[in-house]
Formats: structure tokens, sequence, C-alpha cells
């Protein structure tokens, strides 16, 4: 199952293992069964601290991985492709090779109260999954009450059915639906200590003011922190999860030097970058608020205030939303936005693409493989996506595309999405879809409502720039898919991260002599 060249690297990881790892296999007479027991012998052959032990769980195929502290995570089905990495880090985690967390996050993880058991579906295809499983595995090696049990919906359906689960990644706690989505340890954490949130604010409160303090933590906002760290400045970053948009990303094969790369790796890349610098790294946070006082007061969801001499904003975008009946009532239920994860879920069945850009008919063809029948609903009298993705999907016998198709209602059961209305743009004529799902690929919505009453802004919302990034308040710049720049792409976000942290410098280093006057009064 594994080949040479994992099987050594593989080799060099488990040296690391300090203390015995357990591995529990529950397998019958399939051939996924067979694949999982492959697996699991090849990992007890690598080290002599993996022992190999049968036994009957709850689900089957399963790998269950216990450590001496008594940490328990299992994952049920084989956990290749996206998910390998968080099988590797289960094992050393459990080894006791050291967990790359505060000490202060480990310390609020060891004082939780009470039993957790969490259940993450998953699909092996999703790039998003990952990180929730990674984070809730660390839960469960730090505190032995805390167990996480992986499950591959695509080995599951029944229970995929039973719970109605039509998006990935979904997380139970104690039987119960917990979160749908990417969600961070951060966040996972705020919901099941109810006074993290109160310490993380009175932590954040006692900060001192820095120079440059940069919103959002994409690729504009970390190349903004590293031009800003790389001139002696004290930086910071306050986002509500490093990467932004990025993680969200599965294939970039035009970032330039890097043939190709997927979003989670590339944002892995680019906060390590961001590590080497002195930068203060704050994630879990949304700002809410920006005042100017005798410096600038930027006020955080939880209540707390980060001041800084300056301050640059790369809050990025969001995917656009259709804004019809229905969308919001059967969002994971049906209408999603990244066809990477959720597609597996719809095997066999007909679904919509809804938007005919390179989004939109990317994720058609992709799709095309896996579902029954993509219909692709195009608001426009032409298509917007590259010529090769035109013909792609023409060549394809089971993709459907609609143009002038203006979509007014997503119809469902109350339980999930059965179907669609449109309108024909040209004829006034209304028609119904019977669809199983509805993938929403309309582009961008730039993340600035919270500074509708502070900055100039375009009709649509973006922050408006000059060359030097500067808005339309003095020692306030903003860089990326926020601002008003012609083209969304992640090369572009890196180059307006780095202009704008060099205008903010220029901006400070004119600041020299009322610093040198609070200098004197201190």
């Amino acid at each position: 199952m594994l080949n040479s060249q994992l099987i050594e690297q593989l080799k060099t990881y488990l040296a690391n293992l300090t203390k015995q790892v357990t591995l529990s296999v529950s397998v019958d007479d399939s051939d996924k069964s067979k694949e999982l027991d492959d697996l699991a012998t090849t990992l007890a052959g690598l080290s002599p601290l993996i022992n190999l032990t049968y036994e009957t769980q709850e689900r089957t195929p399963a790998l269950t991985i216990s450590g001496e502290s008594g940490s328990k995570m299992t994952f049920a089905g084989i956990p290749l492709g996206h998910e390998f990495t968080s099988l590797v880090l289960a094992l050393l985690h459990s080894g006791g090779h050291p967990i790359k967390l505060d000490e202060e996050v480990i310390e609020q993880i060891k004082q939780l109260d009470g039993e957790f058991v969490f259940e993450t579906y998953v699909s092996l295809s999703c790039q998003n999954c990952p990180d929730v499983v990674q984070a809730l595995n660390m839960l469960s090696a730090i505190n032995p009450n805390i167990t996480h049990t992986m499950i591959d919906g695509a080995l599951f359906e029944q229970e995929v059915n039973d719970r109605n689960i039509m998006a990935v990644p979904s997380v139970y706690l104690n039987g119960e639906s917990f979160s749908q989505g990417r969600i961070s340890l951060v966040d996972v954490l705020k919901k099941i200590d109810t006074g993290s949130a109160a310490k993380q604010a009175e932590a954040l409160n006692q900060k001192s003011p820095f120079d440059v303090l940069v919103v959002g933590g994409g690729p504009a906002g970390a190349s903004a922190a590293i031009y800003s760290a790389r001139k002696g400045i004290k930086t910071g970053i306050v986002a509500d999860r490093f990467g932004g948009q990025v993680l969200d990303t599965v294939g970039i094969e035009n970032f330039i030097s890097v043939k190709k790369t997927e979003g989670p790796k590339l944002v892995a890349s680019l906060e390590e970058h961001v590590k080497d610098y002195d930068v203060d790294i704050m994630t879990g946070n949304l700002a809410t608020n920006i005042e100017q006082n005798e410096l600038f007061n930027v006020t955080l969801e939880n209540g707390a205030v980060l001041q800084s001499k300056s301050v640059i904003l790369a809050t990025g975008a969001r995917w656009r939303q259709m804004n019809v009946p229905g969308e919001e009532e059967y969002r994971g239920k049906g209408v999603a936005y990244c066809p990477h994860c959720d597609g597996p879920l719809f095997k066999g069945k007909p679904v919509a693409v809804i938007g005919g850009g390179n989004s939109g008919i990317e994720a058609a063809i992709d799709l095309a493989g896996i579902v029954e029948h993509v219909t692709v609903l195009e608001f426009d009298s032409k298509l917007r996506a590259d010529q090769v993705l035109q013909d792609k999907a023409a060549s394809m016998g089971n993709i459907t595309i609609i143009k002038n198709a203006l979509t007014t209602e997503v119809v469902g059961n109350g339980n999930k999405v059965t179907g669609l209305q449109y309108t024909d743009r040209l004829t006034d004529e209304s028609h119904q879809l019977e669809l199983a799902g509805i993938f929403v690929q309309i582009g961008l919505v730039p993340n600035s409502e919270w500074l509708a009453d502070t900055i100039e802004l375009t009709q649509r919302g973006e922050i408006i720039t000059d060359k030097q990034g500067n808005t339309s308040i003095s020692g306030i710049f903003a860089a990326g898919d926020v601002t008003d720049s012609p083209y969304k792409q992640i090369i572009i976000a890196m180059g307006d991260g780095a202009n704008a942290s060099l205008g903010a410098f220029d901006y400070l280093i004119r600041q020299v002599p009322d610093t040198q006057e609070q200098a004197k009064v201190a």
C-alpha cells in the first residue's frame, strides 16, 4: 500500500516516538479491511514502540491509536489521501512527540472538565478536513477525557444518510451536531470552554502597542507581516484564521516558481515563513471596529482592543452567496461552496453549479467524474471561463450549460435540497430542476462590512487604495482581495501586502518627531 520512499520517510518520522503506542484494528473480510490491516501491519513494523492488536469496534474497518497517557483517537476508514498526515501526527503525538501549541493552550486543554466524544465525518478528497481532524486529535492527545473518531463518509454511507450529512467536515460532540466546515482548535475551545473568550480578551488587552498591526492572515497579510518584521519594527497579525481563503483552494498552478501546489500546503509554508520573524500571530479573532485616537484602536469580537501606530487591512474576501430563498436554510444540506470537499457526498446524483466563470466550469468538470449529471447555470449570455475550460466541459457527456439563467429559489423538503427554480431571462419563463446538490461559484465579496463607516469603499465594498496602499485615512493601509485591486490572485495579493508594508514603514519614519517627543515624556 505504501511505496518504499514513503516507508523510509515514515521510519524517519517514527524515530521520534518516545513512548509505547498501541494500534487496535477492527477488520472483517472486506477489501477495505484488508487495506487497513496491511497499513497497520506496515506501521507496526516500522518501530519497536508500536504494538498491534485486534478488537471489534463500533465501526469496521477502523484503526484506534492509544497512548500511554490514555489518549485515544480512531480512524474509521483508510486514513490515506489528505488524511495521511493526520495519521502520522496522531502516531507521533500519542507516542510522546511534543505538540506544537503554546503552553497556555495545552494547559487550558488539560483543565477541561467533562467527557468529550468527538466524531468528524470527512471525505478523503477534502482539503479542509485534515485541519479539523488534527485539531481534535491534538485535544485527545493532551486530555484523556477527550476522544475523537474520523469517519470516512464514503465507507459509512448509512451513517451519513441517517444523520443527513451533506457537507464535510461535519463534527458531532456527544452525539449532537457541533460544527460544519473548517473550524480551528481555538474555535473548538471557545465553544467547549465558555470562559476562554474572556481569558483571551484579557491577554490581548495586556499587549503593548504595535508599530504595524496587520488585520488578516491570508497571502497579503503574511507578506505584509514579513516585510514589516524585516524592518525591525514591532509587528502583529490578528486574524480569524491563518491562510484565509487560500485554505479552501485545492489546485494552484499559477504561483510563479511553484509548478503545482495546494492551498493548505501553501498556507503552511506561509505560516512557517512568518514564524521565522518576530511577529505576534493572534488567530481566532475577528476585528469589528477601528478608531483613531493617539494610536489606532482595533476592537475585536471578544471585546479586546489592540493598539498600533499603523494598520494594514488585509481581510480578504469570501464566496458570494446567491441570496435567494432557501439558500441559507439548506446551507450544508445540499447547498455547498466547495466541490472538492463535498462533491463525493453526491456520488451518482444530479447537481447544479451556479456560475460560468473559471471557478464554476472547473467545479463542473471536477464534479462530472463523480456525480450523475451537472447542470451549469450562468446568468450572462456567455460563459466567462477560459476557452480551454469551456472546451473541456463541452467534451464531457454529463454537463449541461444553461445561459441567461437567474436562480430564484432553492427547493427542499425541510431536510435537504431537492431542486432549484430559475427564470429564463430571455423568455421570463420559470423552470425547476430536480437536484440533490447546488454548488455556488459566483465570485467573491470583500470582507469589509465592518469598515463601512470608517474607510472609503467602492460600491462593491472594496477598500480604495493608492499606489502605496494608502486608504482614505492616513496611517491605515490595505492590501489584497479586500481592496479595489482589479485582479484577485494570490501572487498579486502578496505583492500588495509587501507594497502596503513598505508604505506603512515610510509613514512611520515620517512620524519620527512625534516618536521622539513621546520618548522624552516616557
